[in-house]
């Protein structure tokens, strides 16, 4: 009797096992009926998500850096990745993905294919967009001249699949905080620029030793490759006001007068400073709210 019941425990976790794989391994749902659309207003508002996004950082050209024909190498603890080309050429960059294409890519980290992405492309963060934001994304991308730029693939160890991936998912979303409420609308606003559109805390969140960000640490700092990312929790910006944030988000400016260097100068120039003065504030009312409070 004994025995039985233990094969019966033992089986019932085979079963929810092999559930829970293959509930991680199925095409994540999406809108079927989704399409991207070609309209000038879906477009401009796409273009002016893939700013705030910051995009261009990653996925700009090495022969035209206005671009986003990829090839930039991300050197990480894991291997090094190189930013695909996001241009619609059909044969090296994105030019047969269509609306479902891209909801699982940017809200599900999966490919066109069913395999899944590394995650030092920001899926994670980018999980908290609306399928209509993902969507002009798509048909601001899709309405680009293409570039034929062939990227290369990641060179990582032997034992690191895309496959691998479901485990990393699994233990990210254990971590995985309960999303913050805000009634301030400006403060939420910043929330979602910062923690989704922005994916700040991709640079600025420490890591644990599987890559996984701390958000029990969110915004606190973090190193990144031989590069110390300066920490923007609310410690590091109890001197600062809301209006200083503003005008560091535009010029990059600091409270010592000292300004912005290395990728944050890149950041503000290409991303913060092309923000509407809207947003801008938003994002500062959002960094700054404790010392509102």
């Amino acid at each position: 009797m004994h025995k039985q019941t233990t094969r019966l425990i033992l089986s019932g976790c085979l079963v929810a096992l092999v559930g829970i794989v293959i509930w991680f391994l199925l095409p994540p749902s999406v809108n079927s009926e989704a399409v991207l659309s070609s309209d000038a207003e879906s477009i401009a508002r796409g273009q002016y998500l893939v700013i705030a996004g910051g995009c261009i950082s990653c996925h700009k050209g090495a022969e035209n850096e206005s671009n986003f024909s990829g090839g930039l190498a991300l050197a990480t603890d894991f291997g090094t990745f190189y930013a695909p080309n996001i241009t619609p050429d059909l044969e090296t960059g994105l030019g047969t993905w269509d609306a479902a294409d891209f909801l699982r890519a940017l809200k599900h980290g999966r490919t066109p294919s069913g395999s899944f992405y590394f995650p030092a492309f920001p899926y994670r963060a980018y999980a908290g967009l609306s399928d209509e934001e993902a969507l002009d994304i798509g048909a601001y991308l899709k309405s680009l001249p293409p570039v034929v730029n062939e990227v290369p693939a990641p060179d990582i160890p032997w034992w690191l699949s895309r496959w691998s991936v479901v485990g990393w998912n699994l233990l990210a979303d254990l971590q995985q905080p309960v999303a913050e409420q805000f009634t301030d609308e400006q403060v939420a606003r910043g929330s979602h620029l910062a923690r989704n559109l922005g994916h700040c805390g991709e640079c600025h969140t420490p890591r644990n030793g599987l890559g996984i960000p701390a958000m029990a640490r969110e915004f606190t700092g973090a190193e990144l490759g031989d590069q110390v990312i300066e920490p923007i929790d609310a410690d590091a910006l109890a001197e600062w006001t809301t209006e200083g944030f503003e005008l560091f988000l535009l010029i990059g400016l600091k409270p010592d007068d000292e300004f912005a260097g290395g990728d944050m100068n890149d950041v503000i120039e290409h991303n913060t400073s092309k923000l509407t003065d809207m947003d801008r504030a938003a994002l500062a009312a959002f960094f700054t709210r404790q010392q509102n409070q």
